[in-house]
């Protein structure tokens, strides 16, 4: 399966998932991509203490805030980053989930689980850097994707 097979699928999977489904898959992937070893990459020029602080707090209470108190976090996330665009991977992954998470708890917008979904095959990607062409040629990629399906399609074979 090419990338944008894979693409094309997860948003089949994302549109015709139920609604227990899309919100297990959400919780799932957005506390994976929230999860402590992300933030461990940041340097300490990149972030104010109060940034940095909001961040950590957001990750490790993503699934029980309200969508207005993680749209704050991320207002001081956002006011607290001092670099321009040399953030790290990895805190940039885990901001990117937060509003994804954040635009479905207030929206209920499948799309923002759609691209939840793609930030998880992009992180499993850092890590493997799967084959454009092949991509779920890497057992890592490969368990990535039976994970998405498993969650929204439990009865897909």
């Amino acid at each position: 399966m090419d990338y944008s097979e894979l693409e094309a699928e997860v948003l089949r999977l994302v549109v015709g998932a139920t609604e227990a489904g899309v919100r297990a898959f959400g919780e799932e992937t957005v506390s994976r991509l929230v999860r402590p070893e992300l933030l461990r990459g940041a340097a300490e020029d990149e972030l104010t203490e109060d940034a940095r602080a909001a961040l950590t707090t957001a990750c490790a209470n993503v699934l029980t805030i309200s969508a207005a108190e993680l749209h704050d976090a991320l207002a001081r996330i956002y006011d607290g980053i001092l670099v321009e665009d040399d953030l790290d991977p990895g805190v940039l992954t885990a901001i990117s989930a937060l509003a994804h998470w954040k635009s479905y708890l207030e929206q209920n917008r499948r799309g923002e689980l759609y691209e939840l979904a793609i930030r998880s095959i992009e992180d499993i990607d850092h890590e493997v850097s799967a084959d454009l062409d092949d991509f779920l040629a890497t057992p890592e990629m490969a368990a990535e994707y039976e994970r998405i399906r498993r969650l929204l399609a439990p009865d897909a074979k």
